[in-house]
């Protein structure tokens, strides 16, 4: 396959945010290449894509909890002779209940996705980015990043992980012409509260639509942004409310907030 134009590689692309992402990139004729667990769910959105966009999508079916899931990914692309111009970390999944209680292989799968294989693909396509001299990057973050979360100690931490990794290698990146940027969304109406467990949390009460978050996040990566908040009251309570107040009343507040009301 020849090298395609504008090319996004998007993790997570077979719901939520990560599907709005890949609507947008081919809406503007970008092409793709889609990675999440499912392959059919990934063959029927590609086809979409393809018949109603007239871009070239590949699909590459990856479980981002294996360990060797990036530099297969990674191969594959090389393989088929795909430039990644533009590389989307959105897959990423939490988990609810107090640390000790819950099974530790499942926040070590947590950890693997929303952090080491971010990086993993993030160092992969990186490395041509630079030869190039031009690429973009997000990761998908959560206003989460932003302050400790009983309840879901370890999703708040990877996602603490990703906000700082970000930022310190767009800093790094800059003088190669690749911009990176951090997305972080509140609550999203997705698929992400009844896979780790969050129904009856009411902050998903207010949850935003995936697509509104998607295109806060897109149009904040071209912008090349740091950081991209799709709630303005979220970004002010975090930059200058929550840094104010002490840090018990926050831990306390931040799991008021996760506690199940149903």
């Amino acid at each position: 396959m020849a090298n395609m134009h504008n090319t996004a590689l998007i993790t997570g692309a077979s719901s939520g945010i990560g599907l709005e992402l890949a609507k947008l990139h081919a809406e503007k004729g970008g092409d793709l290449v889609l990675v999440a667990r499912s392959a059919d769910k990934l063959e029927q959105l590609a086809e979409q894509l393809r018949n109603e966009h007239k871009v070239q999508v590949t699909v590459l079916p990856a479980d981002l909890s294996e360990q060797n899931a990036a530099e297969h990914i990674f191969n594959q692309t090389q393989q088929l002779g795909i430039e990644v111009d533009t590389l989307i970390n959105n897959a990423g999944f939490g988990g609810h209940g107090k640390f000790a209680e819950r099974a530790l292989h499942a926040d070590q799968a947590m950890m693997q996705v929303n952090m080491n294989a971010l990086v993993e693909l993030t160092h992969y396509f990186t490395q041509g980015m630079i030869r190039r001299k031009q690429g973009k990057i997000l990761n998908v973050s959560s206003t989460a990043s932003f302050i400790p979360g009983p309840l879901q100690a370890v999703y708040y931490a990877t996602k603490a992980f990703v906000t700082s990794f970000s930022q310190a290698i767009s800093q790094e990146l800059a003088e190669h012409n690749i911009t990176v940027t951090a997305l972080c969304p509140g609550p999203v109406a997705t698929e992400f509260a009844s896979a780790g467990d969050l129904d009856g949390v009411e902050v998903f009460n207010n949850a935003r639509s995936a697509r509104s978050v998607a295109e806060c996040g897109y149009n904040a990566m071209h912008r090349g942004d740091l950081l991209a908040f799709n709630e303005a009251g979220l970004k002010f309570l975090l930059n200058w409310v929550i840094p104010f107040l002490p840090r018990k009343l926050v831990l306390k507040l931040s799991r008021q907030s996760m506690e199940k009301t149903a």
